[in-house]
């Protein structure tokens, strides 16, 4: 994730800051540097570094703590304001007829980010359609008809046309019925005449409501040229990071944002249509220093079990708050889980799971639990629809049958019913719970992550602001 490693290092400086009430210069120091020392790693412009640092050891050392807060909570909130103040607010993209055309380079993900964003649209309720512009690039069009189709979003191309303005000026009247246009226009190897001269034309013809950058994550210091360029040629309103699921450091996105004074609208990671989120500092900070996103995480995991339902024709998924829990259940949770994304950016989101608790896992441990989640899955297929509604009348000799069927050790059948039996009881739990319950286990949930500094509930900020 971008700046990840600024959350790692930071988290381990403030881990020293635990216990104390009162914190000196050397203490902040320790925290600036690090905070320093992450940000020019991550290609974040040199000056925007000094201010961020500076601003957070002025507060520091200056601000006294609120009564009853330590002197590591007090510093982890003074960097979460400034870091939220350096990302900004969330670009306004509001919910109603618009037209957003994309810029950027060759392989900065336009194509990939414009379905994204109708898919993204298509959820909140509107009709999204795609107008590929892009004559430059071998490909552009098969892939953008593709990405529209699995986004099931309304397309509009035409590959047998030289003229980018011309196909824009198309498009826009053969999908006059969309609520939303985006138009994806070419790109190229580099900052070019006539990149610029063509991103003109098609911006008086299209006359957007709103311009996007999309940046690849491992943009770097090449990030400020670009963003002014594109600035001066048709004016920025946001930002689009993509490709966040590498190990991109993602600071040239931040210094984008800051040189044409816009915003990041969207997050894009991983190559399928669902791979976005609505970029909010809030959470996003919050998720950076270990302290979870609860309102993402809310979000994704609605969508997810509506997905699932849709596709389970047969299951609803407030049965199992009212009957028995069977392995059926189980199956189709494990299916949401795994629409709600990789498991890392899961973990990420749940307020003191995510953070500290991420560094201390080997590298691997997200890919063993997944791993393992598919074994469930071809366990679960070898076994009969008796079976999967009563587990109890598994025993020995079908435990070895299901083994058998599905490639594996019976260890892995135990494993698997003993998760089903820790689910179960959890599920029954979760059964004679009332309203007032459930909120006092999301306020516990929110309090109790970052170490002490509160659980991230994106929207509200993690210290209940």
């Amino acid at each position: 994730m971008v700046l990840d490693n600024l959350g790692s290092s930071l988290r381990d400086s403030l881990d020293d800051l635990r216990g104390q009430s009162r914190i000196d210069e050397a203490d902040v120091d320790n925290v600036v540097r690090e905070i320093q020392r992450s940000l020019l790693s991550a290609d974040v412009e040199t000056g925007l570094v000094m201010q961020l640092s500076d601003d957070i050891e002025e507060r520091a050392l200056e601000e006294e703590p609120p009564g009853g807060t330590t002197a590591r909570d007090h510093v982890l909130r003074i960097v979460y304001e400034e870091l939220v103040e350096l990302v900004g607010d969330s670009t306004e993209l509001p919910l109603e007829e618009q037209t957003i055309m994309l810029a950027g380079l060759q392989g900065s993900g336009k194509t990939t980010s414009a379905a994204k964003m109708a898919w993204w649209f298509s959820k909140k309720g509107l009709r999204p359609a795609v107008i590929q512009t892009d004559t430059f690039r071998p490909g552009a069009f098969d892939q953008a008809e593709e990405m529209a189709g699995r986004a099931e979003v309304a397309f509009y191309g035409d590959p047998d046309c030289d003229d980018p303005v011309q196909i824009a000026r198309d498009g826009l009247a053969a999908t006059e019925d969309a609520d939303v246009h985006i138009v994806d226009t070419a790109g190229r190897h580099a900052l070019e005449d006539d990149l610029i001269a063509e991103i003109e034309e098609i911006d008086r013809v299209v006359d957007p409501d709103r311009s996007l950058l999309v940046l690849d994550a491992a943009i770097g210091q090449g990030a400020k040229d670009q963003a002014t360029e594109f600035e001066r040629a048709i004016g920025i309103d946001g930002v689009m990071i993509t490709k966040l699921d590498g190990t991109a450091k993602g600071g040239g996105a931040l210094t984008a944002v800051n040189e044409t004074d816009s915003s990041i609208a969207f997050l894009g990671s991983g190559e399928t249509v669902q791979d976005i989120e609505r970029f909010e500092a809030s959470g996003f900070i919050s998720r950076l220093l270990g302290m979870g996103d609860l309102q993402q995480l809310a979000e994704r995991v609605e969508r997810a079990m509506e997905e699932t339902e849709e596709a389970e024709d047969d299951w609803d998924p407030e049965d199992m708050m009212e009957g028995e829990f069977t392995l059926v259940d189980m199956r189709n949770q494990m299916k949401a889980m795994d629409r709600m994304g990789p498991l890392d950016q899961v973990m990420d989101m749940i307020p003191g799971l995510g953070g500290g608790l991420m560094d201390q896992l080997p590298d691997d441990a997200m890919d063993v639990t997944q791993d393992r989640m598919r074994d469930f899955e071809i366990v679960m297929d070898s076994m009969t629809d008796q079976e999967m509604t009563d587990p109890n009348r598994i025993g020995q000799e079908r435990k070895r049958r299901i083994a058998r069927g599905a490639g594996v050790e019976v260890d892995r059948i135990e494993e698997l019913l003993e998760q089903y039996r820790m689910m179960k009881r959890t599920m029954e739990q979760f059964q004679g719970m009332g309203d007032g319950d459930m909120q006092r286990m999301m306020q516990k949930l929110q309090q109790g992550g970052g170490g002490g500094g509160g659980g991230g509930m994106g929207g509200m900020g993690p210290f209940g602001d």
